[in-house]
């Protein structure tokens, strides 16, 4: 690095050693003036029940199942599945149209049955009963698939069809690209440098300037390849490569770091912060060695609650590009109050 070099002003472009990708960093395009789009956002009123929502308990969903009475987390399978158990072959592909068959299973869990509760405004136990189902539904499909996704589309923006709070389970009979991805990639680190790519993140990030938020077990870090603007990397502070693998003590300092840290998201422009998120771990039935278990977090929002990243033109035909850096970003995210928004005195 030239001494002339300020990551804050010069652009570069940063590796993702997950998937090889690179991002291209602009910082100097962070005073653009803005004319595009101003989506709607979040105004913070709550309603704990639809009778119009088709996950709200007692209410009759789309496929006409009617959900019961459900008390706490609520996990159902997908009346619209993505995958299924059984499908038959396609025909014999050639060297050119190439299909094979895809088999699995698709869940949702509904996170609570309060239809205006998110993840950072349920209780601790609410929001522990989440990890549970998460860690458990994992532990129960990865003992027939090899892939287990679970994840959460968050808000209209990341294209969410229901505005209860819920996430989703797939489970599949083949590894999909990122895994794939993720899992060459830190077998090949791990070969290459007798380390767990995952494990050197955490410890080199820990207290650094790129860190969000963190307990014992766990660290919340704006990664230095990050895409999105205000993306975020979950790591454990510990030796784990699935979901399944987290003790008691672990899924409870889990529930309370994610929670900490969707907290920081809706604080940061005062909205229900939209994202996509989901764990990534090392698909079952095989060697795990060189995989540490962590969550991605990609939210589109950029400027403000109503101001969103696009991904398009040159990022869809060459390579990512963000116009903040990543330890901007998370300057930010430690900046706002731990406590909620919605809870604090007005």
């Amino acid at each position: 690095m030239s001494d002339d070099f300020q990551a804050d002003r010069h652009p570069h472009r940063r590796r993702d050693p997950l998937s090889g990708r690179h991002v291209l960093v602009s910082p100097q395009r962070g005073q653009r003036p803005w004319l595009g789009a101003n989506e709607a956002f979040d105004t913070g009123a709550a309603v704990h029940h639809d009778p119009a929502c088709y996950l709200c308990p007692g209410n009759l969903r789309a496929a006409g199942t009617r959900n019961p009475e459900y008390p706490g987390t609520f996990v159902f399978d997908n009346d619209f599945s993505a995958v299924m158990p059984e499908t038959p072959a396609p025909p014999a592909a050639d060297r050119l149209f190439v299909a094979e068959r895809a088999t699995g299973a698709a869940r949702v869990i509904c996170f609570s049955p309060d239809h205006g509760a998110t993840l950072p405004e349920l209780s601790p136990e609410a929001a522990r009963a989440v990890i549970e189902a998460w860690c458990d539904q994992s532990a129960e499909l990865g003992a027939r698939y090899p892939s287990v996704q679970v994840f959460e589309n968050k808000g209209e923006m990341m294209g969410c069809s229901n505005p209860h709070p819920h996430g989703q389970i797939w489970a599949t009979d083949f590894v999909p690209d990122e895994l794939a991805r993720e899992d060459a990639a830190q077998r090949g680190w791990l070969a290459a440098h007798g380390e767990v790519l995952l494990a050197e993140v955490a410890e080199r990030e820990a207290g650094g300037e790129r860190e969000v938020v963190a307990n014992a077990d766990w660290l919340a870090i704006v990664p230095y390849w990050a895409s999105w603007p205000f993306e975020t990397l979950l790591l454990p502070r510990f030796d784990v490569a699935r979901l399944s693998g987290l003790g008691p003590n672990q899924r409870a300092s889990l529930s309370e770091i994610v929670q900490a840290l969707t907290t920081r998201y809706d604080n940061l422009f005062e909205t229900s912060f939209p994202y996509s998120m989901g764990w990534h771990g090392a698909p079952f039935g095989g060697d795990a060695r060189g995989w540490r278990l962590h969550a991605h977090f990609y939210p589109p929002l950029l400027r403000s609650a109503a101001v969103r990243k696009f991904m398009v033109g040159f990022e869809m035909l060459a390579e990512a590009q963000r116009d903040i850096t990543p330890e901007q970003a998370a300057a930010r995210l430690r900046a706002v109050s731990p406590v909620h928004y919605k809870r604090r005195p007005r």
